[in-house]
């Protein structure tokens, strides 16, 4: 199948209707028939306004979390239609990629 590798960035402290934005992606993909997604807590990094986020002992809420997932094109054009509806404001990466299972038991 043809699709989108898509990758969100965020921080282990923001939050959507209280709960946390990576575990809010997770479910709402998971609700649009997304097969998988994997969230990764991330070490350090920075954002895009230039603030450094750690997963250090006094930083723990400011850890950075990317989610990864791979979508058919439908999925993908749901999943990023709702994000701006509910004018969230995410940082993503998107890339068109080939995905499907190797053949196998």
């Amino acid at each position: 199948m043809d699709g989108y590798f898509l990758t969100f960035f965020t921080q282990q402290n923001r939050t959507h209707e209280g709960v946390p934005l990576a575990e809010w992606l997770v479910a709402r993909a998971r609700e649009i028939g997304v097969r998988g997604a994997t969230v990764i807590p991330g070490r350090e990094g920075f954002g895009d306004d230039g603030r450094f986020h750690s997963d250090g002992f006094f930083d723990m809420e400011d850890r950075p979390i990317q989610v990864e997932m791979v979508l058919a094109d439908a999925e993908c054009d749901r999943l990023l239609a709702e994000i701006a509806a509910r004018r969230l404001r995410i940082f993503y990466t998107r890339s068109r990629v080939e995905f499907g299972h190797t053949s196998g038991s």
